[in-house]
């Protein structure tokens, strides 16, 4: 039976939902490999862990995984298009508490955030900030029993170096982003394709031979990149970092202002964690057809305040497409109302690509809670140790195997007289 404290749109979805949870654990070898260790040490056990992610799938089984270690799990939705209803039911039958649902209102959304940490958590995994930013303004009476927490995002940890700079953050995150396995190959190869996932399936439009505009060049733009130019696009990346638009050039992109590309995009993507990186004197010069985008974390680097302002008239031209109708008859179309375009037009990253970040989060939650006493109230690196951890498992699950040094190679790296 759903846990009877749970918000949750319809609990009659729950086994369309475990259909989900089930294919996304078959393809989590990682994961599952935690899970075992985690039921058999029961980390978390007689704790609180709220959870604020994409609610789809995947979180679940993490969110499964972490209630397998002990925890008493409480889970809300990062972005309200992409909360899967039947996903939160399957959760809320299994008694994990959900505040979730599909596309609710403004403050219906905030409403389920509160109650996510009004549960009074131990432990807290964040994506983009929210949950830490509430329990620092509007319920620091919460603050007490706060152990520490992960970080699944780079606008999220942005936000939390900024607090810890001004001595805001008041216990320790981890910095989930940050580490090799999370960066490298979930925001490269996992924003990569499901982006175009997300894309491809809302507009079913040929992306070979258009040109399409990525805005940012981190690890998440050089995987939109990349697969632009797999699918046949002529790819134009913009850039405010020096260093990243020489590498850009050099991979083969064109680079300049997006004054420029506003003018010659078919596609756009920005992927930024900026605000107004898309905006009104863009809007003028596009062309006719053009295709906006967000795959950042916040709905701001898509002005569309400016565009609707500039807008004769605005209608939904199919799921998750709005057309922008400008006075001199060009129309801008926009995806997913400018929230991440591979969840709130998709089913976000693959399975297998998300098994290596949330075994990430799992086991930096672990860290967190063993270590919170003497970590300090910063920002924390995931320790290496983790890192390859999950590398290893992950190579094991791929049944790939590599070499390992020798104790006489070792020795020639760690001195500085051998020859």
């Amino acid at each position: 039976m759903a846990t009877t404290n749970s918000i949750i749109r319809d609990p009659s979805l729950a086994p369309e939902g475990k259909l989900k949870i089930d294919w996304a654990q078959a393809h989590m070898p990682v994961l599952n490999r935690i899970r075992e260790e985690f039921e058999r040490e029961l980390p978390f056990k007689g704790l609180k862990v709220a959870i604020s992610l994409h609610l789809e799938a995947k979180t679940a089984y993490l969110a499964k995984v972490i209630q397998a270690g002990g925890a008493q799990v409480a889970i809300t939705g990062s972005n309200p298009l992409s909360t899967q209803d039947d996903v939160c039911a399957a959760l809320a039958e299994d008694g994990i508490t959900v505040f979730a649902k599909y596309n609710p209102t403004a403050e219906e959304y905030h409403d389920l955030l509160v109650k996510t940490v009004e549960t009074k958590p131990d432990l807290i995994i964040d994506d983009g900030g929210d949950l830490v930013t509430i329990l620092h303004t509007e319920r620091q009476d919460l603050l007490a029993t706060i152990r520490g927490g992960a970080e699944e995002t780079t606008t999220g940890i942005l936000r939390l170096k900024a607090m810890e700079k001004d001595g805001s953050l008041k216990f320790p995150m981890v910095a989930v982003n940050d580490a090799y396995c999370k960066h490298l190959f979930d925001n490269r190869y996992g924003t990569g394709q499901s982006v175009w996932d997300g894309i491809n399936r809302t507009t079913n439009l040929v992306v070979a031979g258009k040109t399409v505009v990525v805005s940012g060049y981190g690890w998440c733009g050089k995987g939109v990149a990349m697969r632009a130019k797999g699918l046949g696009a002529n790819v134009v990346v913009t850039e405010v970092d020096a260093i990243k638009a020489v590498e850009a050039y050099m991979d083969g992109f064109a680079v300049m202002p997006m004054d420029e590309a506003a003018k010659v995009g078919d596609f756009f993507v920005a992927v930024t964690g900026n605000k107004d990186v898309i905006r009104g004197t863009h809007f003028e010069n596009m062309k006719d057809g053009a295709i906006l985008s967000n795959a950042g974390h916040f709905d701001v680097e898509v002005n569309l305040v400016e565009l609707a302002a500039m807008a004769v008239s605005k209608r939904t031209v199919r799921r998750n497409i709005e057309e922008y109708a400008l006075k001199d008859g060009r129309r801008v179309y926009v995806l997913a109302e400018g929230r991440l375009v591979n969840l709130a037009a998709g089913d976000g990253h693959p399975a297998e690509i998300m098994d290596m970040t949330f075994a990430l989060q799992a086991l930096a939650l672990r860290y967190a809670n063993e270590n919170y006493q003497s970590l300090g109230a910063k920002v924390i690196n995931v320790p290496y140790e983790l890192d390859e951890q999950v590398a290893r498992t992950k190579l094991s699950a791929m049944g790939v195997a590599i070499d390992t040094l020798s104790g006489e190679q070792k020795a020639y790296l760690d001195s500085w007289t051998a020859h």
